[in-house]
């Protein structure tokens, strides 16, 4: 299975909400109602991509935020895009939504 660029541009698709909770996050498919539901590192990845940011830099933000070392951050980060893409939560930047 190829894992996402890190420094790939990627988006999230149309009609999905972020909403921040005391425990992380949900992300809700407006659309057909499904949702899912974050830890607090997961909705740092999730947010980061909504801001325009890439993998990378998500990577960055958890290295600064938590004691993690880098090779555990860019493994969960891949693993987590790699899942919002293949759900079609995240799309890459460009592809259509």
């Amino acid at each position: 299975m190829s894992r996402t660029d890190p420094s790939a541009q990627l988006a999230l698709r149309k009609g999905i909400a972020v909403t921040t909770t005391e425990y992380g996050g949900v992300l809700l498919d407006e659309k057909d109602g499904t949702y899912w539901q974050l830890n607090e590192c997961g909705t740092l990845v999730v947010t980061a991509i909504s801001e325009g940011r890439s993998p990378s830099d998500a990577v960055e933000q958890l290295l600064a935020e938590y004691e993690v070392d880098r090779a555990e951050a860019e493994a969960d980060v891949a693993e987590l895009t790699d899942q919002l893409i293949r759900a079609k939560i995240v799309t890459r930047a460009g592809a259509a939504r």
